[in-house]
Protein backbone atom coordinates (compact mmCIF):
# COMPACT_ATOMS: atom_id res chain seq x y z
CA UNK A 1 0.00 0.00 0.00
CA UNK A 2 2.85 2.36 0.86
CA UNK A 3 4.56 1.73 -2.47
CA UNK A 4 1.36 2.13 -4.50
CA UNK A 5 0.86 5.60 -3.03
CA UNK A 6 4.08 6.57 -4.79
CA UNK A 7 4.21 4.34 -7.88
CA UNK A 8 0.57 4.28 -8.99
CA UNK A 9 -0.27 7.59 -7.31
CA UNK A 10 2.28 10.40 -7.19
CA UNK A 11 4.30 8.94 -10.05
CA UNK A 12 2.17 7.44 -12.79
CA UNK A 13 -1.11 9.25 -12.07
CA UNK A 14 -0.23 12.74 -10.86
CA UNK A 15 3.29 13.30 -12.22
CA UNK A 16 2.78 11.82 -15.68
CA UNK A 17 -0.99 11.76 -16.13
CA UNK A 18 -0.55 8.37 -17.78
CA UNK A 19 -4.10 7.33 -16.84
CA UNK A 20 -7.20 8.81 -15.25
CA UNK A 21 -8.54 7.70 -11.86
CA UNK A 22 -11.99 8.23 -10.40
CA UNK A 23 -12.46 9.92 -7.03
CA UNK A 24 -12.52 6.81 -4.76
CA UNK A 25 -9.22 5.58 -6.21
CA UNK A 26 -7.62 9.03 -5.97
CA UNK A 27 -8.61 9.21 -2.30
CA UNK A 28 -7.09 5.77 -1.65
CA UNK A 29 -3.87 6.69 -3.45
CA UNK A 30 -3.62 9.99 -1.56
CA UNK A 31 -3.98 8.14 1.76
CA UNK A 32 -1.36 5.61 0.67
CA UNK A 33 0.89 8.48 -0.39
CA UNK A 34 0.66 9.96 3.11
CA UNK A 35 1.63 6.54 4.44
CA UNK A 36 4.76 6.73 2.26
CA UNK A 37 5.72 10.14 3.76
CA UNK A 38 7.84 11.29 0.80
CA UNK A 39 6.45 14.85 0.59
CA UNK A 40 2.88 15.59 -0.44
CA UNK A 41 1.57 14.75 -3.91
CA UNK A 42 2.01 18.27 -5.24
CA UNK A 43 5.63 18.60 -4.11
CA UNK A 44 6.57 15.05 -5.16
CA UNK A 45 5.05 15.48 -8.61
CA UNK A 46 6.54 18.94 -9.07
CA UNK A 47 10.06 17.69 -8.33
CA UNK A 48 9.55 14.64 -10.53
CA UNK A 49 8.45 16.67 -13.54
CA UNK A 50 11.51 18.88 -13.11
CA UNK A 51 13.64 15.71 -12.90
CA UNK A 52 12.32 14.47 -16.24
CA UNK A 53 12.52 17.84 -17.97
CA UNK A 54 16.11 18.51 -16.90
CA UNK A 55 17.40 15.00 -16.17
CA UNK A 56 21.10 14.72 -15.23
CA UNK A 57 21.69 18.48 -15.17
CA UNK A 58 22.01 20.88 -12.26
CA UNK A 59 18.28 21.54 -12.62
CA UNK A 60 17.58 17.88 -11.78
CA UNK A 61 16.76 17.70 -8.02
CA UNK A 62 18.63 14.39 -7.67
CA UNK A 63 21.14 14.63 -10.52
CA UNK A 64 22.82 11.20 -10.78
CA UNK A 65 25.92 12.74 -12.36
CA UNK A 66 26.76 14.02 -8.87
CA UNK A 67 27.23 10.45 -7.66
CA UNK A 68 25.35 7.58 -6.08
CA UNK A 69 25.10 9.05 -2.58
CA UNK A 70 23.82 12.41 -3.80
CA UNK A 71 21.16 10.93 -6.09
CA UNK A 72 20.10 8.39 -3.46
CA UNK A 73 19.78 10.53 -0.34
CA UNK A 74 22.33 13.36 -0.36
CA UNK A 75 20.06 15.68 -2.34
CA UNK A 76 17.74 15.77 0.67
CA UNK A 77 20.55 16.99 2.96
CA UNK A 78 21.39 20.15 1.03
CA UNK A 79 19.62 23.17 -0.39
CA UNK A 80 18.36 22.72 -3.92
CA UNK A 81 20.67 23.95 -6.66
CA UNK A 82 19.51 27.35 -7.91
CA UNK A 83 18.83 25.84 -11.36
CA UNK A 84 16.27 23.47 -9.83
CA UNK A 85 14.34 26.43 -8.45
CA UNK A 86 14.75 28.77 -11.41
CA UNK A 87 13.94 26.27 -14.15
CA UNK A 88 11.24 24.62 -12.07
CA UNK A 89 9.36 27.92 -12.02
CA UNK A 90 9.06 27.73 -15.80
CA UNK A 91 6.93 24.57 -15.66
CA UNK A 92 3.16 24.55 -15.26
CA UNK A 93 1.80 22.64 -12.26
CA UNK A 94 -1.70 24.13 -12.14
CA UNK A 95 -3.27 20.80 -13.12
CA UNK A 96 -2.11 19.32 -9.82
CA UNK A 97 -3.89 21.91 -7.70
CA UNK A 98 -6.99 21.61 -9.87
CA UNK A 99 -7.53 18.22 -8.19
CA UNK A 100 -9.38 18.68 -4.87
CA UNK A 101 -7.78 15.48 -3.53
CA UNK A 102 -4.30 16.95 -4.05
CA UNK A 103 -5.34 20.22 -2.41
CA UNK A 104 -6.88 18.44 0.58
CA UNK A 105 -3.85 16.20 1.13
CA UNK A 106 -1.49 19.16 0.86
CA UNK A 107 -3.54 21.18 3.38
CA UNK A 108 -3.66 18.39 5.96
CA UNK A 109 -0.41 16.66 5.04
CA UNK A 110 1.32 16.67 8.42
CA UNK A 111 -1.65 15.26 10.31
CA UNK A 112 -2.31 12.68 7.57
CA UNK A 113 1.32 11.51 7.79
CA UNK A 114 1.14 11.08 11.56
CA UNK A 115 -2.03 9.00 11.15
CA UNK A 116 -1.16 6.96 8.05
CA UNK A 117 2.60 6.52 8.36
CA UNK A 118 2.97 6.03 12.12
CA UNK A 119 -0.29 5.58 14.06
CA UNK A 120 -2.23 3.24 11.76
CA UNK A 121 0.65 0.80 11.03
CA UNK A 122 1.28 0.58 14.78
CA UNK A 123 -2.30 0.23 15.97
CA UNK A 124 -3.55 -2.27 13.35
CA UNK A 125 -1.14 -5.15 14.23
CA UNK A 126 -1.53 -4.45 17.96
CA UNK A 127 -5.34 -4.37 17.88
CA UNK A 128 -6.14 -7.03 15.24
CA UNK A 129 -3.71 -9.83 16.04
CA UNK A 130 -2.15 -8.96 19.38
CA UNK A 131 1.29 -7.78 18.27
CA UNK A 132 3.17 -5.87 20.93
CA UNK A 133 3.16 -2.09 20.50
CA UNK A 134 6.97 -2.19 20.52
CA UNK A 135 7.16 -4.61 17.57
CA UNK A 136 4.29 -2.97 15.72
CA UNK A 137 5.89 0.48 15.93
CA UNK A 138 9.44 -0.49 15.06
CA UNK A 139 8.57 -3.04 12.36
CA UNK A 140 5.27 -2.13 10.71
CA UNK A 141 5.92 1.59 11.06
CA UNK A 142 9.62 2.48 11.27
CA UNK A 143 11.22 -0.45 9.39
CA UNK A 144 8.51 -0.37 6.70
CA UNK A 145 9.04 3.37 6.26
CA UNK A 146 12.82 3.02 6.08
CA UNK A 147 12.65 0.25 3.49
CA UNK A 148 10.09 2.08 1.36
CA UNK A 149 12.22 5.24 1.35
CA UNK A 150 15.37 3.44 0.23
CA UNK A 151 13.59 1.41 -2.43
CA UNK A 152 12.20 4.61 -3.92
CA UNK A 153 15.60 6.30 -3.75
CA UNK A 154 17.17 3.38 -5.62
CA UNK A 155 15.13 4.43 -8.65
CA UNK A 156 16.96 7.77 -8.55
CA UNK A 157 20.40 6.27 -7.90
CA UNK A 158 20.90 2.63 -8.97
CA UNK A 159 18.44 2.78 -11.88
CA UNK A 160 20.35 5.77 -13.27
CA UNK A 161 23.73 4.02 -13.05
CA UNK A 162 23.51 0.23 -13.34
CA UNK A 163 21.83 -1.77 -16.10
CA UNK A 164 21.30 -1.86 -19.85
CA UNK A 165 19.77 0.78 -22.13
CA UNK A 166 17.79 -0.99 -24.86
CA UNK A 167 15.64 2.03 -25.74
CA UNK A 168 18.00 4.99 -25.56
CA UNK A 169 21.73 4.60 -25.00
CA UNK A 170 22.18 8.37 -24.94
CA UNK A 171 20.51 8.87 -21.56
CA UNK A 172 21.60 7.67 -18.12
CA UNK A 173 18.48 5.79 -16.88
CA UNK A 174 18.83 2.00 -17.08
CA UNK A 175 16.79 -1.19 -16.90
CA UNK A 176 17.54 -2.56 -13.42
CA UNK A 177 15.99 -5.86 -12.35
CA UNK A 178 16.68 -5.49 -8.62
CA UNK A 179 15.07 -2.05 -8.54
CA UNK A 180 12.10 -3.46 -10.43
CA UNK A 181 11.62 -6.12 -7.75
CA UNK A 182 11.95 -3.68 -4.87
CA UNK A 183 9.97 -0.80 -6.35
CA UNK A 184 7.12 -3.00 -7.66
CA UNK A 185 7.75 -2.30 -11.33
CA UNK A 186 9.61 1.01 -11.41
CA UNK A 187 13.00 -0.36 -12.47
CA UNK A 188 12.35 -0.38 -16.22
CA UNK A 189 13.86 3.07 -16.11
CA UNK A 190 15.40 3.40 -19.56
CA UNK A 191 11.98 2.62 -20.99
CA UNK A 192 10.26 5.04 -18.62
CA UNK A 193 12.49 8.00 -19.48
CA UNK A 194 12.09 7.21 -23.19
CA UNK A 195 8.29 6.86 -22.99
CA UNK A 196 7.28 8.71 -19.79
CA UNK A 197 3.61 8.88 -20.81
CA UNK A 198 3.16 5.08 -20.75
CA UNK A 199 1.04 4.03 -17.75
CA UNK A 200 2.87 0.69 -17.48
CA UNK A 201 6.33 2.30 -17.33
CA UNK A 202 7.59 -0.78 -19.20
CA UNK A 203 7.24 -2.72 -22.42
CA UNK A 204 6.93 -6.03 -20.64
CA UNK A 205 3.21 -6.17 -19.99
CA UNK A 206 2.33 -8.75 -17.35
CA UNK A 207 5.90 -9.62 -16.43
CA UNK A 208 6.88 -8.41 -12.96
CA UNK A 209 5.19 -5.04 -12.66
CA UNK A 210 2.77 -5.09 -9.69
CA UNK A 211 1.94 -1.41 -10.12
CA UNK A 212 0.68 -2.11 -13.64
CA UNK A 213 -1.27 -5.10 -12.35
CA UNK A 214 -2.91 -2.84 -9.77
CA UNK A 215 -3.83 -0.18 -12.35
CA UNK A 216 -5.21 -2.86 -14.70
CA UNK A 217 -7.29 -4.32 -11.86
CA UNK A 218 -8.65 -0.87 -11.07
CA UNK A 219 -9.49 -0.52 -14.76
CA UNK A 220 -11.41 -3.79 -14.58
CA UNK A 221 -13.32 -2.40 -11.58
CA UNK A 222 -14.17 0.73 -13.53
CA UNK A 223 -12.05 3.09 -11.42
CA UNK A 224 -9.42 3.75 -14.10
CA UNK A 225 -9.84 5.08 -17.64
CA UNK A 226 -7.66 6.36 -20.48
CA UNK A 227 -4.54 4.27 -19.91
CA UNK A 228 -1.85 5.65 -22.22
CA UNK A 229 0.59 3.29 -23.92
CA UNK A 230 3.40 3.58 -26.43
CA UNK A 231 2.52 1.71 -29.66
CA UNK A 232 4.65 -1.37 -30.36
CA UNK A 233 5.78 0.10 -33.67
CA UNK A 234 7.04 3.23 -31.90
CA UNK A 235 8.90 1.17 -29.30
CA UNK A 236 10.58 -1.04 -31.91
CA UNK A 237 11.58 1.93 -34.06
CA UNK A 238 13.12 3.69 -31.07
CA UNK A 239 15.05 0.57 -30.02
CA UNK A 240 16.50 0.27 -33.51
CA UNK A 241 17.36 3.96 -33.71
CA UNK A 242 18.82 4.75 -30.27
CA UNK A 243 18.99 1.49 -28.27
CA UNK A 244 22.19 -0.21 -27.18
CA UNK A 245 21.16 -3.48 -28.85
CA UNK A 246 20.71 -5.37 -25.57
CA UNK A 247 17.05 -6.22 -26.20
Amino acid sequence: MTALGVTAGAHRLWSHRSYKAKLPLRIFLAAANSMAFQNDIYEWSRDHRVHHKYSETDADPHNARRGFFFSHIGWLFVRKHRDVIEKGRKLDFTDLLDDPVVRFQRKYYKSSVVLMCFVLPTVVPWYLWGESLWNAYFLASILRYTISLNVTWLVNSAAHMYGNRPYDKNINPRQNTLVTLGAIGEGFHNYHHTFPFDYSASELGLKFNPTTWFIDFMFWLGLVTDRKQAPKEMIQARKERTGDGSA
